[in-house]
């Protein structure tokens, strides 16, 4: 039986923009997606020239996001898009997501989820409402070698965890280039559109989510401190929280955007009773593992010894280097599997997003008060 590519349409992610790429990149690798609509642009000339350059039809690419939606509903089922890829700055996020759902379409988000717990929700809701699956860029989880951390320490490798130490350092907000006119991080530094935090909503959630993923522990108090280092900025752009996850595990969580230096800088160091292991995004092909009573072992993506998990999320043999962009395409093609009707392929999606959007609320709260330790709201069973 032929197995024909899903459609996707985009919103967001025109001419210069870096994330919709990306989107578009990983969706196309695996043949599982293919990108046939879009509203790229508020900006007509942009918008145009984007739906040009990806090789649309002229009428799918569509003046708004609401033109997007009414087109294609009107077209045959077996035409129009089966998923919308939602790549606009964040305060779009919860009321573009949400209509999507509720017209009966899927949604690959970016992070985070939506401007608040409240907004977050209202996603969750529609979600549940519509049938529809929703997933979340957390793209970290996508790499072989994560899912491996997280297959050992499921299956007890190294005890019982005490210890989980995660960062991420990036310096490209140094300088004070978001009120220089960059648009990149004009609107990341900007509450409107960036929400309650800006360090801390970015990249501080691809950390937390990082660390509750391959831990296995769930965080239930928080003690933080949220600076904002460059002079006129109007969000925080460097974090520190202390963790405390249930079952007495204690961690660390230090994000930055002004690490000046720093590219990418993504590390989780995980310990248990009995041993610990460490991954790095800038070596994602590499996850070391250290014990109590022997050597050490460095373990490669694509070599011996790793779950059936892992390996299934690698596409090359041992030595050829993959990254960023095949951690995407994992969590489309999980994406895609799950809209197929396939159950046994993992994606962060509506329970990733609740959480990441609690702890960021817990957070800011604990930094602004006298307290020492706030509760990250536990939700209800998600």
């Amino acid at each position: 039986m032929v197995r024909h590519a899903l459609r996707l349409g985009m919103v967001g992610g025109g001419e210069g923009a870096f994330i919709g790429a990306v989107h578009r990149m990983a969706a196309a690798l695996d043949g599982d997606w293919r990108l046939v609509a879009g509203a790229f642009s508020t900006d007509a000339g942009r918008n145009q020239r984007t739906g040009d350059a990806l090789g649309l039809a002229s009428q799918r690419v569509y003046a708004s996001f609401d033109a997007m939606l009414a087109g294609e509903r009107e077209l045959p089922e077996s035409e129009r898009i089966d998923a919308v890829a939602v790549v606009t700055p964040n305060h779009l996020h919860a009321p573009m997501a949400i209509a999507a759902l509720n017209a009966g379409f899927h949604v690959f988000c970016e992070k985070p989820m939506a401007m608040s717990v409240a907004e977050a929700e209202a996603i969750a809701n529609a979600a549940r409402a519509s049938g529809r699956h929703f997933a979340l860029a957390f793209t970290y989880s996508g790499y072989p070698l994560v899912e491996e951390a997280r297959a050992r320490i499921a299956r007890g490798d190294l005890g019982a965890i005490r210890l989980v130490q995660v960062e991420y350092l990036q310096g490209w907000l140094s300088l004070p280039i978001d009120s220089a006119g960059n648009k990149q991080a004009e609107w990341r530094t900007d509450p409107a559109r960036a929400g309650l935090g800006g360090c801390l909503g970015d990249i501080g959630t691809h950390a937390f989510q990082l660390a509750e993923r391959v831990s296995g522990l769930r965080v239930e108090t928080v003690s933080a401190e949220l600076t904002t280092h460059v002079a006129g900025r109007r969000l925080d752009d460097d974090v520190s929280a202390l963790l405390r996850f249930a079952g007495g595990a204690r961690g660390v969580l230090k994000a930055s955007q002004v690490a000046a230096g720093e590219e990418n800088g993504l590390k989780l160091r995980i310990h248990g009773e009995r041993g610990g292991l460490e991954w790095a995004q800038m070596e994602p092909n590499t996850l070391t593992l250290r014990w109590l009573d022997r050597p050490a072992e460095i373990l490669r993506a694509g070599g011996p010894g790793l779950q059936e998990s892992a390996t299934r999320l690698q596409r090359t043999p041992s030595g050829h280097p993959e990254g960023y962009i095949e951690a995407f395409a994992n969590l489309y093609r999980a994406f895609a599997a799950a809209i197929r009707g396939g159950g046994d392929r993992w994606f962060p999606g509506v329970a990733d997003g609740l959480r990441t959007m609690r702890f960021i609320e817990a957070v800011i709260a604990n930094a602004a008060a006298d307290q020492k330790w706030t509760m990250v709201d536990p939700g209800e069973k998600e």
